[in-house]
């Protein structure tokens, strides 16, 4: 016996060109956050605790072959150019007026400019000469450690103040193995204003062997 094929009817079945929806499209909306997996954090941690090691032994991120160890507590003083130490003020004012000519070093340019080790108008037991040269200046041919030499150096007397060239004069007493004195501003003072007649007129050798700096 034949079965009799169950036709539907038009519109009675699915219709497939309808876009289907699921059980998730009626659910409501979270603004709950997602709960964070643990291995991120951990991951994280990880990862901070690298860059503080990586930055420690690069000297807190200053290159070490460029910003060499503070060896001593002596040196930490002496770097400290706001301190009470006049070495270590003078070695500030030195940096940024007098390193260009004489070097860090303080051996100067062959040829160009005279050092500053060893010299013997810097170490001279008094230091009326030095202090003029900083003021004014010196000009023309100057005889440094039986050495000749002839050139300019120019006037610091506009620039630094009587505590800033005591300070870079006794700081170039007292580096790269000079023994000299301390000097105090009074004595820049007094030298200043007898000089003031000057009128920023450079020094010359011979006039500067004329002052008495004792023996």
């Amino acid at each position: 016996m034949k079965q009799k094929k169950h036709n539907p009817k038009p519109g009675s079945g699915p219709d497939i060109h309808k876009p289907q929806r699921s059980k998730f499209d009626d659910a409501e909306p979270s603004a709950a956050a997602a709960p964070v997996p643990v291995w991120v954090f951990v991951a994280l941690a990880i990862l901070v605790f690298w860059g503080m090691v990586y930055l420690d032994k690069q000297g807190g991120g200053f290159h070490p072959s460029v910003y060499g160890p503070i060896i001593s507590t002596n040196q930490l003083a002496r770097m400290n150019s706001s301190g009470d130490d006049p070495i270590a003020r003078g070695r500030a004012v030195y940096a940024r007026t007098c390193v260009a000519c004489h070097q860090p070093t303080g051996l100067g340019l062959p040829g160009q400019f005279p050092p500053l080790v060893g010299s013997e108008w810097v170490l001279a037991p008094e230091p009326d000469r030095v202090i003029r040269i900083v003021l004014d200046g010196l000009t023309g041919p100057v005889t440094v450690k039986g050495q000749p030499w002839n050139a300019t150096m120019v006037p610091w007397r506009g620039v630094l103040t009587d505590k800033e060239v005591a300070d870079v004069v006794s700081y170039i007493h007292n580096d790269w193995g000079n023994k000299g004195s301390i000097v105090k501003p009074d004595r820049v003072k007094k030298i200043r204003d007898e000089t003031a007649t000057r009128g920023g007129a450079p020094w010359t050798a011979p006039e500067l062997e004329k002052i008495p700096v004792g023996q």
